[in-house]
């Protein structure tokens, strides 16, 4: 089957219409993947509802009308709303059992979520992933893990992610490291980019300048490490003249602690995963 035909007629529904549930779907209409005719939203908000109108999908205040019309479920919800987001969600009536779930939920693990969706269709079909908020700018990470999957739904996770950056399977011991990297390091990234905008502007620059030319930095040097496929400690030697000014200014980074600062933001990020996946185990 072409990757054109994976989707061909299929509807794709998002439980949760907010931020997340935004860059995916925007970012896959981007790439005309899928029809805004074949997207279902619901949230609970008139104001979310109408970024989706405004790109023609379908809305809608019942997350259950989602499960009914979709065949492929995004549950884009926080972890603390989970449970009542999928109590609301069993249809009324019988509904096809053959859906596929794609949960973007941090910390919720496949065991739970098998036991929390057997209630709404009696056999699920479900991947766990993180994915990040660049994909709206075909620039994001998303990692899985997934049970119960067939060969097909592989490819339409595939489809779905890889359109819009990078789209890697993992082991699920390893997802709240990985999210914790992947899927919180935009903030991390936005973090620096504001501050060296910050620096230069110190130094006279704009901030409308500065702010561009710092998140160029950010883009060119990330391009390098993965186009050139160097370790980014050569790429920084490479750049480091002796007695020149990139050293002086990595020197004042390395007063800072900025590297001990960066690997502590993502062991705190993992460790509130891992709370976050025992408190949602029931």
């Amino acid at each position: 089957m072409a990757d054109s035909d994976l989707l061909q007629n299929k509807i794709i529904g998002f439980i949760g219409g907010g931020n997340m549930a935004q860059a995916i779907g925007m970012g896959i209409l981007k790439k005309g993947i899928i029809k805004p005719n074949n997207i279902w939203i619901s949230s609970r908000t008139e104001k979310t509802l109408s970024i989706w109108k405004n790109v023609g999908a379908n809305t809608t205040f019942k997350n259950y009308e989602v499960v009914q019309k979709s065949d492929i479920i995004l549950l884009c919800v926080k972890p603390q709303l989970l449970n009542e987001a999928l109590e609301t969600s069993i249809p009324p009536s019988n509904c096809d059992q053959e859906k596929l779930f794609i949960s973007v939920i941090v910390g919720v693990t496949l065991a739970a979520l098998q036991a929390k969706l057997s209630k709404i269709v009696s056999k699920p079909r479900i991947v766990r992933s993180m994915p990040n908020t660049p994909l709206l700018v075909s620039e994001g990470i998303t990692v899985y893990c997934s049970s119960l999957t067939t060969e097909n739904d592989e490819a339409v996770m595939k489809l779905l992610f890889s359109s819009t950056g990078i789209c890697e399977k993992i082991q699920e011991s390893l997802m709240n490291s990985a999210g914790a990297l992947t899927g919180s390091g935009p903030a991390y990234g936005y973090m620096i980019v504001e501050a060296l905008a910050d620096g230069a502007v110190r130094r006279g620059i704009p901030r409308e300048t500065a702010t561009k030319f710092a998140a160029q930095v950010l883009v060119g040097a990330g391009k390098m490490i993965l186009q050139t496929e160097k370790h980014p400690g050569q790429l920084k030697d490479e750049v480091c003249s002796p007695n020149g000014s990139t050293i002086a200014g990595v020197h004042a980074l390395e007063s800072g602690a900025v590297r001990a600062s960066l690997m502590n933001a993502i062991a705190a990020a993992a460790s509130r995963s891992d709370e976050l996946s025992s408190s949602t185990q029931n």
